[in-house]
């Protein structure tokens, strides 16, 4: 036997380590996909035996390239990896894969599995979180490194199956990868030719390869997923791209699904069920792995083992780190502030400051430009801050005299991403998973219908991720119904961890902001308006009510009704309380601005607030069904259907969203309770 030949037999081994561990795991959960691990563990072993740069014993160094599993359904593929490079992943929790409370779940999930860098299952959304992910990379790089100085130089490795290629967000994410030349990012192609339903030949013809290489990418073709030799190749073909012209590769990989099971790799019976106990003691036969379950040899665990080299690779750039740190300390100090997310005090005084003195923020103006009369002040004093917009930047408002953007200069902190609202969220939250961001980026909210998934991905991950959503209701006017939001405040509440923020003016949006900023642990979703809204006056108290989400804006002794508003309702609900106080009826106005939160407070606040025993009438310009549980017996305003085109005055009265309205529901309260 020659040398080669060896080698050959034992990278098999050492897949093979990978296949069973998969298998086993399957089948004694009776629950799982074993066809993907088995098919690309092949891959996997050259990529993380010869490439990857990582230490199992710290998973968290910041250098260390970041691998993605876009199809995450093979999980198994990914704890097997971590289990055998070292990571705090024992045997035992293998043994409870998709069990309760285990930290190897169907899916993985960042956070918990240590190892796992992001929250992947809803195909297609790994593959835009490694997208993002090098674009961080790229960003840091050029900000941080300098000459003999590379302190920030990882690659972002991504393994990607036909259904993430079929989501429509892999075209939106990879055509922006390619424009942008993120050259570190390098994506595996699982071209087994099955899904779920079959043979992907009758629904997914695509020329893949062409595809690819009409969005920029560089493309290796035609790669035997199972020939260790031949990814080896391509992996260092990919990696030896000139700087200047490097390009994020895609290395498409011919494999078998399920390889190594003797009658049913190739065919989707292995997709997503267990093999069987006859199949597996076959697979043990044919590939000569004459061990009990979940029993693996003792050269191939040594083998696998990277702590010592992912500790030495570790030390020698920590070396370089600290060479750099003694040349550049400013630069080290900004970079280790970004890294652990905190917000500079400059930022969070250049708040107080717009609060307390501008004019323009308290003046007669939409939220949107309030929010970027925010983003003007503590942009300058917040680097990591990245903001961006899905090609509505003039609309969203997002877009400040300190933004540089990266379409034009390859580095800053702005970006376009052009009209692909999911590709940005999903973007973001690589940007953030990633580590040295803050991302927000802006749409109409209409459109979040097209990002939603990824929001609930932030809010899933406990990422922070700043949503700018305005046109936030039928406010916007004669762009019609296509145009304006029902639905979408109440589909946005009801993320679990997400925080929906409508605010009715200036401050109150300077307070959003704030608040969006300092929660390090999950989304939150502006929504502004397009027409102006009149400011209100507060006493300096009422600042940290409005960060508790519910507050008393303008009260009444005796209160007989409390009026609920968010947004540009608020003003409605004051002049409703004018003319009832006229007719000699006293009500209390309380701006909501935050519903997650104010809930989330301590119920004597919300008793103190929303009195149990006062009736109560919300409104708002958007579905009334959200309402009725806060309202309890009281009425709900709102629009429960599709909105109209015409100018936003009209609109209001037409849909009986006006201060009559508002009276004639305390009227009808009140007649109730007499």
């Amino acid at each position: 036997m020659n040398l080669a030949e060896k080698i050959t037999i034992e990278e098999t081994r050492h897949a093979d380590a990978l296949r069973f561990l998969a298998a086993d795991a399957v089948e004694q959960a009776q629950s799982g996909h074993p066809g993907a691990p088995m098919g690309m563990a092949d891959i996997a072993q050259v990529l993380w035996r010869r490439h990857l740069s990582h230490n199992p014993a710290d998973p968290g160094w910041f250098n260390r390239d970041r691998f993605v599993l876009s199809n995450g359904h093979g999980s198994m593929l990914l704890y097997a990896l971590l289990h055998l490079t070292g990571y705090d992943l024992p045997l035992s929790e293998i043994r409870q894969f998709r069990q309760l409370h285990s930290r190897t779940p169907g899916h993985p999930e960042v956070g918990l599995t240590p190892g796992v860098e992001t929250t992947t299952g809803p195909l297609g959304q790994g593959l835009a979180n490694a997208v993002g992910m090098a674009l961080a990379e790229k960003l840091l790089a050029r900000r941080y490194n300098h000459p003999g100085h590379m302190i920030v130089d990882h690659y972002t490795y991504v393994f990607v199956g036909d259904g993430c290629l079929m989501e429509g967000i892999s075209h939106e994410s990879c055509s922006l990868a390619g424009t942008l030349g993120l050259g570190k990012l390098i994506c595996f192609y699982d071209d087994n030719g099955i899904s779920i339903d079959g043979d992907v030949a009758g629904w997914f013809s695509d020329d893949t390869a062409a595809r690819f290489a009409a969005y920029n990418w560089n493309v290796i073709a035609n790669v035997d997923g199972h020939d260790a030799a031949a990814i080896d190749a391509a992996i260092f073909q990919a990696k030896s791209q000139p700087a200047a012209q490097a390009r994020p590769t895609l290395i498409c990989c011919r494999t078998h699904i399920g390889h190594g099971a003797p009658t049913k790799a190739g065919s989707h019976a292995v997709h997503g069920a267990p093999l069987g106990t006859d199949e597996i003691a076959a697979m043990r036969a044919a590939r000569n792995w004459p061990y009990a379950e979940f029993e693996l040899p003792q050269d191939v665990v040594d083998d696998w083992n990277a702590i010592e080299q992912g500790a030495a690779r570790q030390l020698l750039w920590q070396q370089q780190f600290d060479r750099w740190q003694a040349r550049y300390p400013e630069d080290a100090r900004e970079l280790a502030r970004r890294l652990a997310g905190d917000i500079p005090d400059e930022a969070l005084l250049a708040l107080e400051d717009l609060l307390d003195a501008s004019e323009a923020l308290h003046g007669n103006i939409a939220t949107r430009k309030a929010s970027q009369i925010v983003l003007e002040a503590i942009t300058p004093e917040l680097p990591g801050l990245f903001g961006g917009s899905a090609d509505l930047s003039g609309s969203n408002l997002t877009n400040v005299k300190s933004s540089v953007w990266v379409n034009h200069h390859g580095q800053g902190n702005y970006l376009s991403y052009g009209v692909r609202e999911f590709g940005m969220a999903a973007v973001m939250n690589g940007l953030a998973l990633h580590g040295g961001f803050i991302p927000y980026g802006g749409t109409f909210l209409t459109f979040s219908d097209y990002s939603r998934n990824a929001i609930r991905m932030a809010a899933l991950m406990k990422q922070r991720v700043i949503h700018v959503f305005t046109h936030d209701s039928i406010g916007l006017g004669e762009d019609g119904p296509t145009h304006q939001p029902v639905e979408h405040l109440s589909a946005l509440r009801i993320i679990p961890n997400n925080r929906v923020w409508r605010p009715c003016d200036g401050e109150e949006t300077a307070i959003a902001w704030q608040q969006a900023l300092k929660r390090e642990d999950g989304p939150a979703c502006l929504m502004l308006s397009r027409q102006n809204l009149t400011p209100f006056t507060r006493e300096k108290t009422q600042r940290e009510q409005i960060a508790c989400g519910g507050y008393i804006l303008q009260d009444a002794p005796h209160a007989q009704a409390v009026l609920i508003a968010t947004g540009s309702e608020v003003g409605i609900a004051v002049k409703a309380a004018a003319a009832l106080r006229d007719e000699g009826i006293a009500v209390r106005v309380v701006s909501m601005p935050c519903v997650e939160l104010f809930f989330a407070q301590p119920q004597a606040w919300r008793d103190q607030v929303l009195p149990p025993d006062i009736p109560r009438v919300s409104i708002e310009a958007g579905s009334s069904w959200f309402w009725r549980s806060v309202v309890n017996n009281g009425i709900a305003i709102g629009i429960d259907t599709f909105g109209e085109s015409a100018p936003a005055g009209q609109l209001y009265d037409y849909f009986g969203l006006n201060p009559q309205a508002v009276c004639k529901a305390v009227y009808a309260l009140l007649d109730q309770a007499s």
